[in-house]
């Protein structure tokens, strides 16, 4: 499959449905406060998985949340991510199915992160008045998946375009472990 028919079949409808779930959130859900447990929360399976509204400005797992460095070098790894990710597509580093859906699951999970970045910033009410790098510097990944583990607790809240990375990376580790089975066939 070409990258044309991967963008269009894959990371185009992924990244339509990320983007439409964030706005979603954004319109629907009051911004979050860590002040009051009063923030909206949709319970879909008590005690197992909720629907709220979370703003990331840091990266996986909410790390460098807050930090006055966080904008700058999360605006700017999935601009080197994206150079990387096609640079290596034009060198055909992506052959297989699991390697080509990993590509393409990359780009929409890293499209839609930065989208946000570039844009939630200006949503913000409470900032209108502010410059224009004020309100690029606030921008932040809207997550809204709530999952709680039994045996650990609420899981970092995630988005539709952190589940595709997580399953390109799994797609990735399948694309290496097939490649090196190849390349070290075991003797009989």
């Amino acid at each position: 499959m070409d990258a044309r028919k991967l963008l269009l079949t894959i990371t185009l409808p992924l990244y339509v449905i990320d983007q439409i779930t964030k706005w979603w959130i954004v319109l629907n859900f009051p911004l979050p406060s860590i002040y009051s447990d009063l923030n909206r929360k949709i319970v879909v399976i008590e005690d197992v998985f909720n629907i709220i509204r979370v703003h990331n400005t840091g990266v996986a797992f909410g790390m460098g949340n807050g930090t006055a460095w966080a904008p700058f070098v999360f605006l700017t790894i999935p601009i080197i991510a994206l150079t990387v990710i096609t640079l290596m597509w034009k060198k055909g580093v992506f052959t297989s199915w699991q390697g080509k859906g990993a590509f393409a699951l990359l780009l929409t999970g890293i499209l839609g992160n930065l989208t946000d970045r570039l844009t939630q910033g200006f949503a913000l009410e409470h900032l209108k008045d502010e410059s224009f790098w004020t309100r690029l510097m606030n921008g932040y990944v809207v997550d809204f998946l709530d999952v709680i583990l039994p045996w650990y607790g609420s899981w970092p809240t995630f988005n539709v375009a952190d589940s595709c990375i997580c399953v390109a990376a799994v797609l990735l580790i399948v694309t290496a472990w097939k490649d090196e089975s190849k390349a070290n066939p075991k003797s009989a």
